[in-house]
């Protein structure tokens, strides 16, 4: 597949089938549980396809392995695990709203800890994705904030969402590796990381079946949103930059919705449309001037050559 457009539709179409596919099993299989042996899998399908690369970069790798703990932990360990418990209680249609509030908590975190600037359309784009998860939050009920009786999947979600912007923050000083050698040790530091909570898990709360489906859901969580999508998606970033495939993750919340409702007959509310329209909204108005920022600063340093 040469398209790198096409790789990354895929990619995202597989990330939002986890979502739906987890939900659909959230009553099936412990949450995390569904998380340890996703990314146990997936990492070794990458050790049999990457294990050279890693081995050859690996001196590199032991020099960075304080910035690479953080990482895992938020990207890999925390991120998805935090999904599957959220969804045990709220909708596939919520949980994948809530997350396309991603790219705007990342600006509002950028701006609190890397002290990146943000332009007044900014502020006011933040400020209406701020309340399109607000009311997706009160399922279009303001006296659900003011009585502060919040879904609890939601929160779920919404901390999530809070994990895998700080894990796109510290994705700043990943160590100069090849994508696979990073996917190889970030993927082996979280599966590390949720051993632990897992087997806590198995003792005291919850045991997981294997059983045909239970089977089914973690092979595929472990080869497609894993392992294919991000190798799909190192691949079009390599090809067409990191600006524009970050792009297309706003496709994962249209693929998810679209699915949520036709595989898992979930139904799409008035306030969904609202909450998503003030969500995109925000979305557009933090990247359209955060490009306009970059494009200008090009004039600029073009001027003095």
């Amino acid at each position: 597949m040469k398209n790198p457009y096409l790789l990354l539709t895929f990619a995202t179409l597989f990330w939002a089938g986890n979502f739906v596919l987890s939900k659909a099993m959230s009553t099936e299989i412990p949450p995390v549980a569904l998380a340890f042996w996703r990314w146990s899998m997936a990492f070794l399908l990458l050790i049999v396809v990457a294990r050279k690369q890693a081995l050859s970069d690996w001196p590199q790798i032991a020099r960075n392995i304080p910035v690479l703990i953080p990482i895992s932990f938020f990207g890999v360990a925390a991120f998805n695990t935090l999904i599957y418990i959220g969804l045990q209680d709220t909708t596939a249609l919520n949980s994948l709203l809530l997350q396309s509030f991603f790219p705007v908590v990342v600006a509002g975190m950028s701006f609190i800890f890397l002290g990146e600037r943000l332009r007044r359309w900014q502020v006011v784009g933040i400020l209406l994705s701020l309340c399109g998860t607000l009311l997706l939050v009160a399922r279009g009920n303001p006296a659900v904030l003011l009585s502060a009786n919040f879904n609890d999947g939601d929160l779920w979600i919404i901390t999530a969402v809070f994990c895998y912007a700080s894990y796109a923050i510290l994705l700043r000083y990943r160590p100069p590796v090849h994508a696979l050698s990073f996917l190889v040790i970030t993927f082996g530091l979280g599966t590390l990381m949720l051993l632990p909570f897992y087997l806590w898990e198995h003792t005291h709360i919850a045991q997981i079946r294997w059983e045909h489906n239970t089977v089914l859901t973690i092979a595929y969580l472990a080869v497609f949103p894993s392992f294919i999508s991000y190798l799909f998606f190192n691949e079009a970033v390599r090809r067409i930059g990191a600006s524009t495939a970050g792009l297309f993750s706003h496709l994962v919340p249209l693929f998810g919705v679209s699915m949520a409702i036709l595989l898992l007959g979930e139904r799409f509310h008035s306030y969904h449309a609202v909450g998503a329209c003030l969500i995109f909204s925000g979305i557009f108005l933090v990247i359209r001037h955060k490009k306009a920022r970059q494009q200008n600063r090009v004039i600029k340093e073009n001027k003095y050559y």
